[in-house]
């Protein structure tokens, strides 16, 4: 469609009369925005949920796709195969407003719902149903994170979405749209400003001579005029040689990274390593050669740009402790020491006015704009009011038409069988974030949650011998890790979820590092797991206990 990021505001949720919720445990992973939803249901508003899991939202929902993990594609195409197959498109918008759509007209067409069930698990008239309601709605909206990135198919999946969302017309105007939910407080602005291989501040293209040219001139230096490294091709960098030294700022990839013994077994090779962040992490506490301490959200001044593309000010509360320092400061003092003749930054604002003078769509954003309320961009010059939802006049492709793109299902890269028959599944929880730099140190959150936990089906448990609280050994062809069992109804037999945070007991030893071969994002969501109980004579894999768990043309989400 042209921008990389959500289409819609946050208060526009409440009025949303159909909302899909795919890959998103909202309530636990965006409590605040969930709260939007949970209005508009009380509104009544139709909610349909899309997981793997028995989220909490399924709690309001009309419908469950409980599909299996990594068959998406298999869903949403199946869901356009009604859609087109009844006519109910807007065929209006198609022919004004975008492109390639008889490309996908003829992939989903392979895509009926009763094939959808046998791959997906998802009955068909559930299918059926929510195509119609989907399109039948003026105000529907679709939300989506990391259920729907965290797969070899993560560009797929969310080509899928975009072409239901064209092929209705659901954008351009409020309470609509595709709408990724941001994962971190200031994901979208470090996006926004340039934390991407592909792209400039503003999302302008590396390879672009005109754009290259413009900020050389900027910042005095020759800037490459190709893509840098992804995430994925970093961390094989540590093994093969091209990466000798590596700066990590905010980041724990020791914890974070699949496949987490080969990314320690990387880090270990390397000949230097810097570490800037507010707390010493694993990575650092085990790899850095100097740790440079920088200042949380509290000590500093800026802006933090949030999911609804909202740039707010952030204000300095307390100084620095120590040695801590602003990250911004940080940089700018190395890149003087390398010898770099950057301009002078006297403050947080100076950066800010750099980047939305060289940043077309932030420029009329300003920090006397800002002292109260934020502003979304697009926002272009001093007397545009900021951008409550996007593509109102058009998509901003150069074209002005929104892409299709025909999508065929492919499995997930690793398939559960006789020796690792479970398939696992990670993600957050309530309590923690991420790698639990922060929230482990927070006492009342750790007493909360604090001892690793995976869930698993009744049915499952009671197969293996397993009780409630059973410490139990999960082992993957790359690692094993002990945790404890939660028996429920919250993942159907056959599928095994763990959560990420814990240190001691890191899921990520088990998860595998293939991903996407367009973006690098790494299959966190599906890979094969078996189950020993801890202390019981033999170690025989078991095999599920039955009902719709993964196929081999089946994964999971």
């Amino acid at each position: 469609m042209g921008r990389g990021a959500t289409t819609n505001s946050i208060p526009e949720i409440e009025n949303c009369r159909f909302l899909l919720v795919i890959g998103s445990n909202t309530t636990e992973a965006h409590p605040v925005l969930a709260l939007r939803m949970k209005k508009a249901v009380r509104k009544g508003a139709t909610l349909v949920v899309a997981d793997p899991r028995k989220i909490w939202l399924t709690k309001l929902a009309r419908r469950h796709l409980q599909l299996r993990p990594g068959s998406d594609v298999w869903l949403l195409n199946a869901i356009m195969h009604v859609i087109l197959k009844e006519g109910l498109q807007d065929d209006d918008y198609i022919r004004e407003y975008t492109e390639d759509f008889e490309a996908v007209r003829e992939v989903v067409k392979r895509y009926p719902p009763e094939e959808a069930e046998k791959v997906t698990g998802v009955p068909a008239a559930d299918i059926v149903a929510t195509a119609r309601e989907y399109a039948g709605e003026r105000h529907a909206a679709i939300f989506y994170t990391l259920g729907i990135t965290e797969h070899a198919c993560a560009i797929d999946n969310i080509w899928s979405l975009s072409n239901l969302v064209l092929a209705t017309g659901h954008l351009g105007y409020e309470s609509t749209g595709l709408n990724a939910l941001r994962g971190q407080n200031n994901v979208q602005g470090l996006n926004d400003a340039g934390a991407n291989p592909s792209y400039l501040p503003g999302y302008q293209a590396v390879d672009d001579s005109e754009i290259k040219r413009k900020f050389s001139e900027a910042w005095g230096v020759d800037l490459p005029g190709t893509p840098g490294y992804r995430l994925d091709q970093m961390m094989s960098g540590l093994h093969d040689g091209r990466i000798k030294a590596l700066y990590l700022v905010g980041e724990n990839p020791a914890h974070t990274e699949p496949n987490a013994h080969h990314v320690e077994q990387g880090l270990a090779n390397l000949e230097f390593l810097v570490s800037q962040d507010i707390f010493l992490n694993e990575t650092a506490r085990e790899h850095a050669n100097v740790v440079l301490p920088a200042s949380s959200f509290a000590e500093k001044d800026g802006t933090f740009t949030n999911t609804e593309r909202r740039v707010n000010r952030v204000r300095r509360a307390v100084p620095c402790p120590g040695q801590a320092r602003e990250d911004w400061r940080i940089v700018c003092d190395l890149a003087d020491a390398l010898g770099a003749d950057w301009p002078d930054y006297p403050n947080a604002e100076d950066v800010w006015n750099e980047f939305a003078d060289l940043a077309p769509n932030w420029s009329g954003i300003r920090y006397d704009r800002i002292e109260e309320v934020g502003l979304q961009w697009p926002c272009t010059d001093r007397d545009h009011p900021g951008s409550p939802y996007l593509y109102a006049e058009r998509p901003a492709r150069p074209s002005g038409k929104g892409k299709f793109y025909p999508v065929e299902y492919q499995p997930p890269i690793e398939q559960p069988d006789s020796e690792y028959p479970f398939v696992l599944s990670t993600g957050r929880t309530l309590y923690h974030y991420n790698s639990g730099g922060m929230t482990m140190r927070e006492e009342g959150i750790v007493q909360k949650q604090h001892d690793p936990f995976f869930e698993i089906s009744a049915e499952d448990a009671a197969n293996l011998g397993i009780a409630d609280g059973d410490m139990v050994r999960l082992v993957s062809r790359r690692g094993e890790l002990e945790a404890r069992a939660a028996i429920g109804e919250r993942v159907y037999p056959g599928l095994v979820w763990m959560a990420l945070h814990f240190a001691q007991a890191k899921v990520n030893w088990l998860t595998h590092d293939v991903g996407d071969p367009l973006i690098g994002t790494p299959e966190y969501k599906v890979c094969a797991i078996r189950l020993e109980r801890v202390g019981a004579s033999g170690s025989e894999p078991q095999a599920p206990a039955g009902g719709p768990g993964p196929a081999s043309a089946a994964g999971t989400g």
